[in-house]
């Protein structure tokens, strides 16, 4: 019996890039993943290959920065899955029509970004908490951002939704920690996701620009969906016990050069 084992998580946007990284891995150490996406499709095909090799899996679909989808996708995953433990926000959008200032942006589009990047965890931590403190505890890990640190140019409602995600990240981790509930946040450098390579098409080349993303990453490379799904893994795991209203850069070093990054990109 693994740690995981008669455990169950669900993943936010789980279908694919970073979210299925995370699925994938939390499956492999033997959880039953609930895969929430606003993509029904790609969320039922992950699904079923995970069923296929023996593991068991959900999904669920429903937009976070809905109230009405956030619930119901948390009452289903408990109801199938027999309670909930781990909860991940890991749901995120970056339009790439929305590179712009602040006095370029429109109103519904700073709207649209802010609901689904940061009131969309608040909500799926509303709902997942009650759930959590009936098996005693459990973890909430918000997936944030570099950006939530240090910005690049043109993304004011991208970069404000990760502080915010940050700050989020600290104010549940004080509330709920005498309940046993731990809460962490993630901080991706580039990762190699349908979203990165959305912006890479706005720049220019794709593969070229990830390759230059990769390389002012003290690593050289972009990170993988795989690297975060790892490490999400371990922070809800007994190994990080005694962590609680953290983050942690999982970046290939890029934090580490801190005002020297200039001119570079990460998403």
């Amino acid at each position: 019996m693994g740690e995981f084992d008669g455990r169950a998580a669900l993943v936010t946007g789980g279908a694919m890039g970073i979210g299925g990284g995370i699925v994938e891995a939390f499956a492999a150490a033997g959880a039953a993943v609930s895969v929430a996406d606003v993509d029904a499709a790609a969320a039922a095909a992950l699904v079923e290959r995970l069923t296929a090799e023996g593991r068991r899996a959900i999904a669920v679909a429903g937009d976070v920065s809905s109230a009405a989808d956030a619930q119901r996708m948390v009452q289903e995953t408990a109801a199938a899955l027999g309670g909930l433990d781990v909860l991940v926000n890991n749901a995120g959008i970056q339009p790439t029509a929305s590179y712009m200032t602040a006095e370029a942006m429109d109103e519904a589009t700073w709207d649209r970004i802010i609901d689904v990047n940061l009131k969309g965890q608040f909500l799926m931590a509303k709902y997942a908490i009650p759930q959590l403190r009936a098996r005693g505890g459990g973890v909430i890990i918000n997936v944030a951002s570099v950006q939530g640190l240090q910005s690049q140019p043109l993304v004011p409602a991208y970069a404000a939704s990760k502080g915010g995600s940050l700050s989020l990240t600290r104010n549940l981790a004080l509330d709920y920690a005498a309940e046993n509930i731990r809460v962490l946040a993630i901080n991706p450098g580039t990762i190699d996701t349908p979203l990165a390579r959305g912006a890479a098409r706005a720049f220019g080349d794709e593969d070229e620009l990830l390759q230059t993303w990769g390389a002012a990453h003290p690593l050289g490379r972009v990170g993988m969906p795989a690297d975060i799904g790892a490490v999400a893994v371990f922070l809800a795991s007994g190994g990080a016990s005694f962590m609680t209203g953290e983050w942690v850069n999982v970046d290939g070093g890029y934090m580490a050069l801190g005002a020297w990054a200039v001119g570079t990109q990460a998403d």
